[in-house]
């Protein structure tokens, strides 16, 4: 069996960087992914990320994940792809498949990056052919270059629902319309505000009524909602679309955390239920540390963070950083983290970060 120091699980923006920063520290680390590119969410984002110098503003999500993975290859980060992991066992012993066989690993420490999954929204048609995530559109046009339809809907006005609406305008598509379900547009202004320019009509208080369609999706149905969401009969349109993309927010994906018996606590703003952890990523299982979106769903730049947060602990656990240096350095991650959360946007993410690890504490000191 093959051992290592720590093994990453997950090799987004928050794996990457935990794996480099456990380098950095001279501690050896394996990252495994399941897909055959690392990198995740930045690979589809050609948007130009907001924030800090330090969070690399005015750089296209794409640009950041090239450079995190030359780091990566620069500290010698063991990165093994196309290796689904499914199963955490007894002693950290890490089990995935590659190449059509099981392989294990046995970390002294694992930190689980694992991501966030779209949400669904069921409606009559929601099955056809033409229905699909607003993360999978974004994967076809600026991954694979491939336009899903010509006539697209989209459902969710938070930020992914706002960019990849513009991101389909500028490949092509025509975006014939903005559904959501609340009564205010919930992402960033100046996104709603590029698409609108663009002529996008955006339907709030609006919901899909059905799909319809001879085997795949050719027309969409829409209608008003009152103040307690329901239907108003009388207020349908229907559209011609051969796309509905939905955007209605994202799940962490936990599976692997539950399964070994993490401590878990809802918190809806951040997607549901997510693992307690305290202000070092770690979890209520020893050794095993948990960072990005499985923490609760933010934007890359926060999971970043989390990541290098996860990886600083984990190589002080480890002995490769003293206490002083080690604090210094979490104390640089959290100043960030802060700083990502502060304005309006942020400080319910903020609050919600709080009410987490409190949680962790409050079992803990029982």
């Amino acid at each position: 069996m093959k051992e290592t120091q720590v093994v990453v699980v997950g090799g987004g923006p928050a794996g990457l960087a935990a794996g480099i920063e456990i380098a950095k520290s001279g501690g050896k680390v394996t990252v495994l992914d399941e897909n055959k590119k690392p990198g995740g969410q930045l690979f589809k984002q050609i948007h130009k990320f907001f924030g800090s110098r330090e969070h690399l503003a005015g750089t296209r999500g794409y640009e950041i994940g090239t450079k995190l993975l030359e780091e990566t290859k620069e500290l010698g980060v063991d990165v093994i792809l196309d290796a689904p992991v499914y199963g955490i066992f007894e002693g950290k012993t890490v089990v995935y498949s590659k190449d059509g066989k099981q392989h294990q690993i046995k970390g002294d420490k694992i930190i689980l990056a694992t991501g966030a999954t779209e949400n669904t929204l069921a409606f009559p048609g929601s099955d056809l052919p033409g229905v699909m995530g607003a993360g999978a559109a974004q994967t076809m046009i600026n991954v694979n270059r491939v336009l899903p339809g010509k006539k697209v809907l989209m459902v969710g006005s938070g930020n992914v629902g706002l960019i990849v609406s513009y991101q389909l305008m500028q490949a092509g598509a025509d975006v014939v319309g903005l559904v959501e379900a609340a009564p205010n547009v919930s992402g960033y202004g100046v996104h709603a505000s590029k698409i609108s320019r663009g002529g996008v009509p955006i339907y709030t208080s609006h919901t899909v009524k059905r799909a319809m369609g001879d085997g795949e999706v050719s027309k969409v149905e829409i209608c008003e909602l009152d103040e307690r969401f329901q239907m108003i009969e009388g207020t349908e349109k229907i559209l011609d679309v051969d796309t509905i993309c939905i955007a209605v927010g994202l799940s962490p994906m936990s599976e692997i955390a539950w399964t070994i018996g993490c401590d878990f606590t809802f918190i809806p703003s951040f997607g549901g239920h997510v693992p307690k952890h305290n202000e070092n990523m770690e979890s209520t299982l020893p050794g095993i540390y948990v960072s990005g979106d499985i923490s609760g769903v933010e934007e890359a730049s926060s999971a970043m963070e989390e990541g290098r947060l996860a990886g600083i602990a984990a190589s002080e656990a480890l002995g490769l950083y003293s206490e002083e240096k080690a604090r210094e350095l979490k104390g640089q991650v959290w100043k960030r983290l802060n700083t990502l959360r502060d304005g309006e946007f942020g400080e319910k993410r903020k609050l919600s970060k709080k009410t987490q690890i409190s949680r962790y504490m409050e079992d803990a000191n029982e």
